[in-house]
């Protein structure tokens, strides 16, 4: 079975704020603003940087996560793309412009 390598994260302040973000985003009570922010905004949810940049996943993300080094980014990353995949399948039909690849 893959088990996923564990990688010591180097700011634990920065990751943890910005991962407390993301999941505050994608909790059952907020998930359906926030993609309703995104396609208003027409932004695509799998370009992590876009959507932080914008302040879609508030004010202070954006610095908090460009301060993190190249792995705790990475873990960022990773972690936003699972957390947006596990979003209900009937949510991310209505904000198919969201999730769609195009």
């Amino acid at each position: 079975m893959y088990e996923q390598a564990t990688i010591a994260v180097e700011n634990q302040s920065g990751f943890g704020a910005v991962k407390s973000a993301i999941d505050d985003s994608f909790s059952n009570g907020k998930v359906s603003e926030f993609l309703k922010s995104l396609e208003r905004s027409k932004l695509r949810i799998r370009n992590f940087e876009e959507v932080a940049a914008a302040g879609k996943l508030g004010p202070q993300i954006s610095e908090a996560y460009k301060s993190l080094g190249d792995g705790d980014q990475g873990m960022i990353r990773e972690h936003y793309l699972s957390t947006l995949e596990k979003v209900d399948p009937a949510l991310r039909q209505k904000y198919l412009k969201v999730y769609a690849y195009y």
